[in-house]
């Protein structure tokens, strides 16, 4: 009788997925880089955590390709750019064998023009080594304003974390590393991750930074959604979708593909909150 066989280990599985995007992105023709993970640069994490996906920004031509391809081959929507998060920057794939990937549109925090930020951000990188697969990253000082941003969305240990490792750098490092930041259009971002971010306040993505640091309604996070859109197309769109059912989380909730039935459901349970925010006084700002 055989031996029941052994989990592959996280990281062994993350390594390994991560050469199977690389390879599936390649074969597209689109140009991506790996992000966070075992990809930062050893002088901001010499020990990075290994985390428990793959994360790729994909160059704004190529994600129609990568997404046919990462399809083709076995992954599925988890959570599409709309519904993934307030900046809509990534769409989730999940993999039976290889797990999740996000794939980046753009980064939370860069304001530039995706396809111009990509390029910046591509400028002076180098290769990290995947099972074998040289998988392309940013050059140290932009991971270290990606890892700022990063921070600014996640706990206050990582927040602290990451200026640590800003502030270790010497003072040329710091100046080139600042100009980054305006050059990218990321200042508001990186003013969350400072905990300077009033000093921000008239920046159009001040309030979806206030909100994902400090929390408040849906109507609030709505209301900052809309005035943080680059557009008035954009801004009349996103103010046209916040009635709207969250169907990628009402189908996660659920366990199933959710029916016509569960969405009049969901949107007047929707409703109901909104109107309790603004009889009591949530929503107002």
């Amino acid at each position: 009788m055989s031996e029941p066989l052994s989990p592959v280990p996280l990281v062994v599985r993350l390594e390994l997925a991560r050469a199977a995007v690389q390879t599936i992105a390649q074969h597209s023709g689109a140009r991506v880089l790996h992000i966070k993970g075992t990809t930062w640069d050893p002088s901001l994490r010499a020990a990075p955590a290994h985390g428990s996906d793959v994360d790729v920004i994909v160059e704004p031509a190529g994600i129609p390709a990568v997404d046919r391809a990462l399809r083709a081959h076995g992954w599925k929507v988890y959570s599409t750019f709309r519904n993934g998060s307030p900046f809509e920057h990534a769409q989730t794939y999940w993999h039976p064998d290889w797990g999740y990937t996000d794939v980046h549109r753009w980064f939370p925090g860069i304001r530039m023009p995706a396809e111009r930020a990509f390029a910046l951000l591509a400028a002076g990188g180098g290769t990290v080594d995947a099972a074998g697969v040289a998988c392309p990253v940013p050059g140290a000082d932009a991971q270290a304003v990606l890892l700022m941003l990063n921070a600014a969305r996640g706990s206050d240990s990582e927040r602290a974390e990451a200026n640590s490792i800003w502030d270790s750098a010497d003072a040329g490092i710091r100046r080139r590393r600042d100009g980054l930041v305006d050059a990218l259009d990321a200042r508001t971002g990186w003013a969350a991750a400072r905990g300077t971010l009033d000093d921000y306040r008239g920046r159009a993505d001040h309030a979806l930074w206030r909100v994902t640091l400090h929390g408040g309604s849906r109507i609030e996070e709505w209301w900052a959604r809309v005035r943080a859109q680059p557009t008035l197309l954009g801004a009349a769109g996103t103010a046209l979708r916040a009635p709207l059912v969250n169907t990628d989380r009402l189908a996660h909730e659920l366990g199933r593909r959710p029916g016509p039935a569960d969405i009049v459901r969901a949107f007047g349970s929707r409703a109901s909150r909104g109107v309790r925010e603004i009889v009591g006084g949530k929503g107002r700002r």
